[in-house]
């Protein structure tokens, strides 16, 4: 049998929720919404790496130098 459930995560009470259920990776599918801006849009979302490799160019490119670490290769 599957349950469904919708959670505020606004609140702190909300999120230990979340968090409990987030342990228990065997039994607990969490599906998060496709998140959307104002007009109703979805909002582009880039991984971690992605924005670190952009933050260490735009870096770069303001200081006049290239950064070696494991977010430029």
């Amino acid at each position: 049998m599957t349950v469904t459930a919708q959670i505020n995560v606004e609140t702190e009470a909300g999120r230990k929720i979340v968090r409990e259920l987030e342990k228990h990776t065997k039994l607990v599918k969490i599906n998060y919404p496709e998140p959307v801006d104002e007009n109703g849009l979805p909002i582009q979302t880039i991984s971690f790496e992605e924005s670190a490799k952009q933050s260490f160019k735009l870096l770069g490119e303001l200081y006049g130098t290239t950064f070696e670490n494991r977010f430029t290769k």
